[in-house]
């Protein structure tokens, strides 16, 4: 199996003493291939600073331009995204649509990395088959492309994600369908074998370094979407996924874009306070035809206590204390297992991870009953999340639910630029949109159009589509828009990383007696041309230039 390693020193050494294979991401982190069995062997070596198994990121699934004034931008300064790359890691993308070819037919895909697809990986890569802008273009001069590039979008998510980015198709009102009708894309394709909905953190760090690397051999600016979400982690940033992003965001003339997610009104993060010697308990619900499910539980490391979980059918895990390290529990057809993991060089927080799951059939659906038995308590704070909707649909949920800290990962990476939702034809937040934590200092950035949005469908033509996933590629466009004034036109040669969150935010729309940044809409509405006329007032940047004499 895969897992990721924070390392100073010769990896490759490591890698290979204990039979197993090192893939560099950069000069600190690297993903090994290892026997599940030997990855304890890991922790004997001095060149390993941390380690991290991976986690999987679910799709975030569920237009208008002239709401968040990106049309102004591209008729007012006539820009299109010309020499910006705009790179969407997703389901796919289907290559042979026209939102994504020039006018004479040729294609504006510079790349394509599709890791499901064994062959010929790209340098420094060990998995997937990259195809390039001549590859493609023999593939669409054939009757039949997919015979000769197989590689299909078949979620249509990602297709959906790169034509409000950077499509160049035309509304029924003449208008640009994509924020940046010109830009030049790299699409990676992620989510191995038959995994169409969700792809895991080791396969989105090789995506993003790569779309890096390429752009740095192009000596253009990248703007890059990530529209995946989960509950897996402490929503705190401080993985080593999320730290690996926002040091990614550090390189090149780069901005990564993520959304919020669709956690807002799932129900799914539950938050409260224990005492001393108190028994609390917590209601939630699981939905029939579930395999599998998780709640992930943060505490402090000071505070003492052990949990028992009640089944639908009244069973009891029994209590389970910090002692037990893992325990297993088996009732009818289903697994619980109970990790009590340790604190990390990154969080002094205690996660206590319970994953249930059948082992045959379905798990039994109805009431479950979460208890916590606590003893010495210094603080008291719990914080539980089940997984998202896209994993476990609507009909699991907690009982009380907490309707603040719903940001999935890795939105809450530092230096990602975070992208919330709303209803422009009604100018509120969607219910869906997931919101931000005063306790954490994490809120939205911006907020987009997140509702019934018109983009390019995988196999041709074009759909509605509705959630945050949508609402990210709206600034992500904006972003190219951006840098191609900044970078590529000379006006601003440093209009990149947190330069863009800052102007995005100074730009946005806010409204009257509302008070901003707050845990939905962050610092308002995109709105970029009002972002552009505060870019021209600082059009050079640099806070030290007036030293110089």
């Amino acid at each position: 199996m895969e897992v990721i390693v924070k390392f100073s020193g010769d990896i490759y050494s490591v890698a290979e003493s204990v039979g197993g294979s090192a893939e560099l991401l950069s000069s600190d982190y690297a993903i090994i291939d290892i026997e599940r069995s030997s990855i304890p062997l890991l922790y004997e070596f001095t060149e390993i600073e941390d380690i991290e198994l991976p986690k999987k990121l679910f799709i975030d699934t569920g237009y208008d331009l002239t709401a968040s004034c990106i049309s102004t931008v591209q008729n007012r300064e006539g820009l299109s995204g010309n020499g910006v790359i705009v790179a969407v890691i997703d389901s796919g993308i289907d290559y042979t649509h026209i939102d994504f070819r020039n006018e004479d037919g040729s294609t504006r895909i510079l790349y394509l990395w599709d890791q499901t697809i064994q062959g010929n990986p790209p340098n420094g890569f060990n998995e997937g088959t990259e195809y390039t802008a001549a590859e493609i273009n023999a593939a669409l001069s054939e009757p039949e492309p997919f015979d000769i590039i197989p590689s299909r979008d078949i979620a249509g998510h990602g297709t959906a994600v790169a034509g409000i980015a950077a499509g160049n198709g035309r509304s029924s009102y003449g208008e640009n369908m994509g924020a940046a009708p010109k830009a030049s894309v790299i699409a990676v394709k992620v989510g191995r074998g038959d995994r169409e909905s969700f792809a895991l953190t080791t396969e989105l760090m090789r995506a993003v370094r790569y779309v890096i690397d390429r752009a740095q051999e192009l000596k253009m600016p990248a703007a890059i979407n990530l529209s995946f979400g989960m509950n897996n982690g402490s929503h705190k940033g401080d993985s080593l996924f999320e730290e690996f992003l926002g040091d990614m965001a550090d390189e090149w003339k780069t901005s990564i874009v993520v959304p919020t997610g669709n956690e807002g009104s799932a129900g799914h993060h539950y938050s409260g306070r224990i005492a001393s010697n108190q028994t609390k308990e917590i209601e939630f619900f699981s939905a029939s035809g579930l395999e599998s499910f998780y709640i992930s539980l943060w505490k402090n490391f000071a505070d003492s206590f052990g949990v028992e979980l009640i089944f639908p059918n009244g069973y009891s895990s029994g209590v389970i204390n910090v002692e037990n390290q893992i325990k297993t529990v088996r009732n009818e057809n289903t697994l619980l297992t109970v990790i009590y993991g340790q604190p990390s060089r990154y969080s002094a927080e205690q996660e206590i991870y319970f994953d249930v799951r059948t082992e045959s059939g379905t798990i039994r659906p109805g009431l479950w009953r979460l208890r916590i038995i606590s003893s010495a308590v210094v603080d008291g704070t719990v914080d539980m999340w089940l997984p998202t909707l896209e994993e476990v649909g609507a009909k699991t949920y907690f009982t009380d639910p907490s309707v603040s800290n719903t940001i999935t990962l890795p939105a809450t990476a530092e230096k990602v630029i975070r992208v919330s939702g709303y209803n422009d034809r009604l100018g509120s937040i969607a219910g869906f949109s997931g919101t931000g934590s005063r306790e954490n200092n994490i809120y939205p950035d911006i907020a987009a159009p997140a509702v019934n949005i018109i983009s390019a469908r995988s196999g041709g033509g074009y759909d509605s589509f509705t959630g945050t996933s949508f609402a990210a590629p709206f600034v992500t466009g904006s972003a190219a828009l951006m840098m191609e004034w900044g970078i590529v036109n000379k006006n601003s040669p440093f209009l990149y990383g947190e330069r863009i969150k800052a102007f995005l935010r100074l730009g946005a729309s806010r409204s009257q007696g509302i008070s901003y940044p707050n845990l939905t809409f962050g610092y308002g509405r995109l709105c970029l041309a009002e972002t552009f006329e505060y870019m021209k007032r600082y059009k050079w940047g640099g806070s030290d230039l007036w030293r110089i004499s």
